[in-house]
């Protein structure tokens, strides 16, 4: 198990990780040095001096500046802001305290007769909201929601409005539509999901956003990647990148490409997506709302990684990427803000636990992880799958491997065509 901290541990938690993520790897600290200067792209200081910082770094006693933050989370095949990451803010303070407005005060302005540019911003301020809330909102709630602001919004295009207001209400609903699909996705809706989607992909055509563009077809490649097809996810996010290819999309566009490649047996397609994608997002600025579905967060770079270094067998740095998904899933007061990512992390250190002859713990964190209320039912029994696979083979007999078997097909059911 890597250096998760205890009640007494006064480290920081970047400190814990650097050395976590340099066990893992089986470096020593003079080794470590190595790396990191092998990712400079300027001189560097002697490698004793390194390593006296070295040192200092992963006992917490001095905290690197921005130059090294950037490159100890490049050799680690991370990015800063997940490494090092800044504090959150309460989402709906955030908007409060920007706009003024309130729930109630959103919907009296979108009843007003025209179209204002208050209204426009009651609607932008909703569509962030509905977006920030997927991660752990009732899905069937969300669909509801959803669906009711977009009939508002289709409501609005038949009024008079400039051509701006039409482009913008355009990509407003393309965004609710997006998030829509996903729900429904979670859900096993698949169907109607693929429906939804394409109307996203429609609007953003429309409106020329390509940002909408570029996640339909993430979304796409999402699709096509729990159902196996992964030659299929490669097209998907090859479209996407050249849609949007310097947005936060592009970052999850070339991840899915990564997950793909990973389970076509390609480690170094593998290795170079998630490059690819670490050097787009430690480009873009740092995210106003981290919640927010469609805006990707620094810390979902860890999640990427766990899911690619659990798929080709590396099980040391899966075990590291799965407790800081659930460190950065879950806030101060130990409230789970991202269950579905804890759920998959869980699968992840069940499927280390199984190859290393753990059975008991193997199953505990898989029934954890199946037991959830917020659940993406596609990409849970996906994952799952794998744990029931390592159990299957390496357990045959075991009642425990039948009995985690038949929840993962309970799972499998709740889908619906």
């Amino acid at each position: 198990m890597g250096d998760t901290g205890s009640a007494g541990e006064s480290r920081p938690l970047w400190a814990r990780r650097i050395r976590n993520e340099r066990a893992a790897r089986g470096w020593s600290q003079a080794e470590a040095v190595e790396a990191l200067r092998a990712h400079a792209s300027s001189e560097l200081p002697s490698n004793g001096s390194l390593l006296r910082n070295w040192k200092r770094w992963e006992a917490g006693n001095a905290e690197p500046d921005d130059f090294y933050k950037g490159l100890i989370a490049a050799t680690f095949g991370t990015v800063t802001a997940a490494f090092f990451p800044r504090g959150r803010d309460d989402v709906d303070k955030t908007l409060m305290a920007g706009t003024g407005l309130d729930t109630l005060e959103i919907v009296t302005r979108m009843r007003a007769s025209d179209v204002s540019q208050a209204t426009l911003e009651g609607l932008r301020i909703t569509a962030d909201r509905l977006c920030s809330e997927y991660p752990y909102a009732d899905s069937a709630d969300l669909r509801v929601e959803g669906h009711a602001w977009l009939r508002r919004m289709t409501a609005l295009l038949d009024a008079r409005l400039t051509l701006a207001q039409h482009r913008e209400l355009l990509t407003l609903a393309g965004t609710v539509a997006l998030l829509v699909g996903c729900v429904e996705y979670d859900m096993g809706r698949r169907t109607e999901a693929e429906a939804t989607r394409k109307a996203a992909l429609q609007l953003g055509e429309e409106s020329g956003d390509m940002n909408v563009v570029g996640w339909a077809q993430e979304m796409r490649a999402w699709y096509a990647l729990t159902a196996g097809d992964f030659r299929g996810v490669v097209a998907a996010a090859e479209a996407g990148e050249a849609a949007a290819p310097h947005q936060s999309v592009a970052v999850q566009l070339a991840a899915q490409r990564a997950k793909a490649w990973a389970r076509m047996g390609d480690r170094r397609q593998v290795e170079l997506a998630l490059d690819q994608g670490r050097r787009i997002l430690e480009g873009l600025p740092y995210p106003e709302n981290l919640d927010h579905h469609f805006v990707v967060d620094p810390a979902k770079f860890d999640f990427y990684a766990m899911d690619c270094y659990r798929i080709v067998g590396e099980n040391g740095l899966a075990e590291v990427y799965a407790d800081e998904v659930i460190r950065s899933s879950t806030d101060s007061s130990g409230i789970v803000r991202k269950p579905m990512r804890v759920a998959e992390a869980q699968i992840t250190l069940g499927v280390v636990a199984a190859r290393a002859g753990d059975l008991d713990r193997a199953v505990d964190l898989g029934r954890q992880a199946l037991s959830g209320n917020r659940r993406s039912l596609p990409s849970l029994a996906m994952v799952a799958t794998d744990l029931s696979s390592v159990l299957a083979k390496q357990y045959p007999d075991a009642p425990e491997t039948r009995d985690f078997a038949d929840e993962l097909r309970a799972i499998k059911a709740a889908q619906t065509a």
